[in-house]
């Protein structure tokens, strides 16, 4: 009867994990996203500067 315990108490942790995990690569998505959004509107911009300067 132990291991069905210990088993399920590993069960719950790998499924919080899971849980953790995923919400961790869902915001590292939107900050990806946010990033590139604002690369490629501002981007065109700080290129062309740069390139003025140097």
């Amino acid at each position: 009867m132990d291991k069905k315990k210990t088993s399920s108490g590993k069960a719950v942790k790998a499924q919080s994990r899971e849980d953790r995990l995923k919400a961790a690569l869902k915001a590292n998505m939107g900050r990806r996203k946010a990033q590139a959004k604002a690369r490629s509107a501002g981007g065109d911009e700080e290129k062309s500067s740069k390139k003025n300067e140097g």
